[in-house]
């Protein structure tokens, strides 16, 4: 009985909950820079700040009313180059994005003083060579979205790596006393159950945009799942002893 006393969160060791501490500190902190990291590359799609069910329309099912080039100009890239420089490649997109046009229009000085420095093939970058007139001419096509490919590299590096950060965040949780058994186990679940929602629901958006929603559902619903268990076992490791020490002295004093 005193074995199974000791294994919660509360009675551990301060070396134990130092290490469960500082790997749930990191990971909330890799956390915030993933919702950063979508505002640059998702949240701006709509060419504003935040995002929105348009931005993920956009991201993933595309903008077939224009191409991939205008979306990104108009989006992430609006101020990655001058106004005018940015409008004169839209207005080339917007007439056909003749090759002849490209270099007598000055459209390829536009591309090599704004933006080769970081598109380019030696950047190691997972973005368009736009030293290659034919990526520039492939981007300037009618925008259908992320491609198959590029989904399916993102959603197995996601699952993969997402699934193995839970596996650690729920094992600490599990070892919460202060939460009833069936709530911890549903609790510890639910981050893999929409993390494939989340996931199924990219491959659904590129093929009907109204699965925009359901982006946004799996991705929220795996936040609050991280957020519950991040702040329930630090408040056992930290909070409730001191509860229980003060609770305990003021009985002494009695």
């Amino acid at each position: 009985m005193a074995q199974a006393h000791k294994l919660n969160l509360c009675s551990q060791g301060i070396a134990l909950k130092a290490l469960f501490s500082g790997y749930l500190i990191v990971v909330a902190i890799g956390y915030l820079m993933a919702v950063v990291q979508i505002q640059f590359t998702h949240g701006m799609a709509d060419g504003e700040m935040g995002l929105s069910v348009d931005d993920i329309v956009y991201s993933y099912y595309g903008k077939r009313s224009g191409s991939a080039l205008e979306a990104k100009l108009n989006g992430s890239m609006k101020l990655m180059a001058p106004e005018a420089d940015r409008l004169k490649i839209i207005n080339w997109v917007h007439k056909g994005a003749d090759e002849q046009a490209f270099y007598d229009n000055g459209i390829r000085k536009i591309f090599d003083t704004n933006c080769v420095s970081c598109h380019n093939a030696s950047s190691g970058l997972p973005i368009p060579d736009w030293t290659k007139f034919e990526t520039i001419a492939k981007r300037a096509e009618t925008d259908t979205g992320a491609s198959f490919s590029s989904l399916a590299r993102v959603s197995h590096i996601h699952l993969f790596g997402i699934a193995f950060i839970f596996m650690f965040v729920g094992l600490i949780f599990s070892l919460a006393a202060g939460v009833p058994k069936v709530l911890k186990s549903v609790v510890i679940v639910m981050p893999y159950i929409f993390l494939i929602i989340d996931i199924s629901s990219w491959w659904l958006t590129k093929l009907n945009p109204n699965f925009a929603y359901l982006v946004i559902f799996g991705g929220g619903a795996m936040a609050l799942s991280f957020a519950f268990m991040w702040i329930v076992s630090m408040y056992e490791m930290w909070i409730m002893p001191r509860l229980h020490h003060d609770s305990r002295d003021a009985l002494l004093d009695e």
